[in-house]
């Protein structure tokens, strides 16, 4: 059985219909995950499909954006990128290289129409998460910088105070950066807020806060005030 499925999508900008793959939920497991969420498959990996990008005027988008485009963004869109854009079919089957032009047609369409923060955070995580399954460290951690920003403005901006998951979100990243004391107060804040009940996320952060000990002690560092005041 092909694990590829086809579903027809209207582009939200130029109201072309096109066709785009789509990876058959049965096949949608994940083997592995890594602590920020990254996923890793079997076969094909259904991260790579999750781009719609119309091959009429190149608007890139996920489920996630807002289905209805004003005449405003469509015009900032057509402006900036649209009109440069020549025909270009990714529908069927997509290698790592078409997935990374998806995604980043994603995030320049995205900007283009002022899309929201917390849609901009999470295509900056996934193109991280490209350059992870081929080893680019370098540009890994710059994406991940890049996540990192934009997961902030989410929580400055939509009032997401107790959502346990971002606030773990942010820490990790910031541990994956290496600021080990910024980390340790994000994820205090998930360990030690009463108002939070999100079990998976408390013990995820236990779980990184005791990695940040075990590597700053064995590295010789001072400890954060955060880690000689509180147990975890």
């Amino acid at each position: 059985m092909d694990p590829l499925y086809l579903t027809k999508i209207k582009c939200p900008c130029c109201e072309s219909e096109f066709q785009t793959s789509r990876v058959r939920p049965s096949l949608k497991r994940a083997i592995r995950q890594d602590s920020d969420f990254c996923s890793y498959f079997a076969s094909v990996n259904p991260d790579f499909y999750v781009v719609r990008v119309c091959p009429y005027c190149g608007f890139a988008s996920t489920e996630n954006f807002n289905g209805f485009m004003r005449d405003d963004q469509k015009k900032s869109y057509l402006d900036k990128i649209g009109k440069q854009w020549t025909f270009r079919e990714y529908g069927g089957e997509r290698t790592h290289r078409e997935a990374m032009e998806c995604y980043k047609l994603a995030l320049l369409s995205a900007q283009a129409v002022k899309e929201k923060d917390r849609i901009v955070a999470g295509i900056l995580h996934h193109i991280a998460w490209l350059y992870r399954y081929e080893g680019n460290k370098e540009m890994e951690l710059k994406f991940i910088e890049f996540a990192l920003d934009a997961y902030i403005r989410v929580y400055q901006s939509e009032s997401a105070v107790n959502n346990a998951r971002l606030l773990y979100l942010i820490g990790e990243l910031h541990r994956r950066l290496g600021h080990y004391h910024e980390a340790v107060k994000w994820f205090s804040r998930v360990i030690h807020d009463k108002s939070i009940t999100d079990a998976a996320m408390i013990r995820a952060s236990r779980e990184q806060w005791t990695v940040i000990r075990e590597d700053m002690t064995n590295a010789g560092a001072e400890l954060p005030e955060e880690m000689t005041r509180n147990g975890a």
